[in-house]
């Protein structure tokens, strides 16, 4: 395999695994979403631009890898690198949506 079909591959998976991630988390972050938001407007507003968050960090990230030509490494090695990098930035999207959501949630005392 060529190194454009690797890189593509990578990043066919990264864009998979990102929508997984996103349909998973959907339902409940958007019912999250609407108690604090007040209303179903403002929380589609922020389900779309948290969708579009941990969709397009992660496909950056992976766009960002670029294996070292002198080195021969397999096919395997090759996307596995891509896709760590990929899911390191799915896991900061995550963690980081997770801390914003976190901090506007009222505290019972």
């Amino acid at each position: 395999m060529n190194d454009t079909v690797i890189f593509l591959a990578g990043l066919g998976l990264t864009v998979g695994v990102c929508a997984l991630v996103v349909w998973y988390l959907k339902p409940h972050l958007y019912n999250i979403l609407v108690d604090l938001c007040g209303t179903s407007e403002r929380a589609k507003f922020w389900m779309a631009f948290s969708n579009v968050t941990l969709m397009l960090v992660p496909t950056l990230f992976a766009m960002s890898y670029r294996p070292d030509s002198g080195k021969d490494l397999s096919v395997v090695f090759r996307a596995t690198s891509q896709l760590r990098w990929s899911l390191i930035g799915l896991a900061a999207s995550v963690m980081t949506l997770g801390v914003v959501v976190s901090r506007f949630i009222p505290r019972r005392l």
